[in-house]
């Protein structure tokens, strides 16, 4: 009977934690920017929807707004999870191709439980390692839009 009772506690906490970690994303604000002076690329993601802006004059400033897939979203709250948002002020950056433009500037923002999380600055396709997976995420889900 014991064995039961732990096997459905098991279930049920294994289900809640779950749970709480698609509510932790669902009250959270990603956004993912980068630039230089002929590139510029913002996304926002909020609760399941991405606002994805390119372009920086009216000319060639171009916005959509988009729901993402239920399994890109999975992938998202699993990489969410893994992110230490404390870290973001001490990440290293791997490359330093944005100061001679040879990549845009780009930065991760995280608006989570009335905090807000910054990156430092690194270069557009060479996300700190300890963030990679989240960044790469982020910016594959603007290539699949176009």
């Amino acid at each position: 009977m014991k064995a039961i009772g732990m096997i459905l506690l098991t279930i049920f906490l294994g289900k809640s934690c779950s749970n709480e970690a698609q509510n932790d994303i669902n009250n959270a604000v990603l956004q993912y920017s980068a630039m230089t002076r002929g590139f510029h690329l913002k996304v926002i993601i909020t609760n399941q929807m991405a606002t994805i802006s390119k372009g920086r004059t009216p000319e060639t400033m171009s916005q959509k707004q988009v729901k993402i897939s239920d399994s890109d979203w999975n992938d998202l709250i699993a990489l969410f999870e893994k992110t230490n948002l404390e870290a973001f002020p001490t990440l290293k950056d791997p490359t330093q191709k944005r100061h001679y433009d040879g990549a845009a500037i780009a930065d991760l923002k995280v608006r989570y439980q009335e905090k807000n999380f910054e990156t430092v600055n690194f270069d557009h396709g060479f996300p700190p390692a300890e963030i990679e997976g989240l960044v790469n995420k982020i910016v594959a889900l603007t290539d699949d839009k176009e």
